[in-house]
């Protein structure tokens, strides 16, 4: 099966504009944002207990920590989910209930423990979900990232991801790293990926992405006036402060990004009380086409930020909402690749999605004004 974005069944969302059109270029190779990590296969937690237990504390647990103990007897479990358990009241010791995870044990003590599976186990089942598939074969098949779609379960996000559809859309994802994931884009960022359905496909296509083989590019709206085009070339790494955050650090990974802008003007924000006289100062946004020569997760977002141009919307670096955006102003816009197994040269373009576009649109209507002297 075969599905196209020549299709206008499979365009819901609006038109790129001219000049997204203008900057988007046929010749650029770059890596993938985000892909340490995904090299390991997909595997769910390895078979663990559930149900009531009932241990006894021999001679070398006397004195320990009920937590501790307890991960030593059963390590099938964290000890963190363990400790979690006894908060919960699903511990006894000696017939009452514990809640207290620093609680001793003594020699011949009898503990009964109601075991219960972690999100974690849980999450790699099969979800049937409406997959935004732009092109499919026996091999691989594109997507077409929503914003707000996980592509990978991870904490806080064990259910609902594009891994659990890609399990539910084809029996052989089950086997497959990942299920066939090979680069991944963040929740809030919007555009085209490729998956392997295969495992010849997965590897070719992995190998691929190391060698920058894989072209893609993404479209951003971001504060300030962006330079007309630039290199950023800063090591990235976990931000030392603020561990949620990535951070251009001199102990972090090469990375590079270029940026060309498209276009750029002020835009007036509204103000919040909707009188005229608590207008705030118009800002400078620009519309920047950005191109990935290495894969460092939260690259574009920490690069951009690190030249104080952080994208619109984007909350954590430091990016205000503007123009109606709600979500971090980034589209993975254009994929290439030449097909693992066939060796045909593979090309694929997302329309902005609805969010973005309006607001790349309001953007050059602003600029249009500046360019015609209104």
């Amino acid at each position: 099966m075969s599905r196209r974005r020549s299709d206008p069944s499979l365009v819901p969302s609006p038109p790129l504009s001219s000049s997204v059109e203008a900057g988007l270029l046929d010749d650029v190779a770059e890596d993938d944002e985000g892909l340490e990590g995904l090299a390991a296969p997909l595997r769910a937690e390895e078979a663990s207990p559930t149900g009531a237990r009932q241990l006894e504390v021999e001679p070398g647990g006397h004195g320990q920590r009920l937590d501790a103990w307890l991960s030593a007897r059963i390590p099938a479990y964290s000890r963190s989910h363990l400790k979690g358990l006894i908060e919960a009241g699903a511990v006894q010791v000696s017939g009452q209930v514990v809640t207290s995870a620093s609680r001793k044990v003594a020699q011949g003590q009898v503990v009964d423990i109601v075991l219960q599976a972690t999100a974690q186990s849980q999450a790699f089942v099969p979800e049937p979900m409406a997959l935004p598939i732009v092109f499919e074969d026996e091999h691989l098949l594109v997507v077409d990232k929503p914003a707000g779609l996980v592509v990978h379960p991870a904490a806080g996000n064990w259910s609902g991801t594009l891994m659990n559809g890609l399990l539910a859309h084809h029996v052989g994802a089950a086997s497959l790293p990942r299920a066939g994931i090979v680069h991944r884009l963040d929740k809030d960022t919007s555009g085209l990926m490729v998956v392997g359905k295969t495992l010849e496909a997965v590897t070719a296509l992995s190998r691929a992405i190391a060698a920058r083989e894989v072209k893609r590019q993404y479209l951003a709206l971001v504060h300030g006036q962006a330079p007309e085009s630039e290199s950023v070339s800063s090591s990235i790494g976990r931000d030392p402060v603020t561990r949620v955050r990535m951070a251009v650090v001199p102990s972090g990974k090469p990375a590079r990004t270029d940026v060309q802008r498209l276009l750029c003007a002020q835009v007036q924000e509204a103000p919040p009380s909707g009188r005229s006289e608590d207008a705030r100062p118009a800002r400078w946004v620009s519309g920047v086409l950005c191109t990935l020569h290495t894969g460092r997760t939260h690259q574009i977002r920490v690069h951009l930020s690190s030249r104080r141009h952080p994208l619109v919307a984007d909350a954590l670096y430091g990016g205000a909402p503007l123009l109606g955006m709600t979500r971090q102003a980034l589209h993975a816009a254009r994929l290439g690749f030449v097909h693992p197994i066939t060796g045909e040269a593979m090309r694929f373009e997302a329309p902005l999605p609805a969010d973005m576009a309006a607001a790349w649109s309001a953007l050059e209507g602003e600029a249009a004004k500046v360019g015609s002297g209104v």
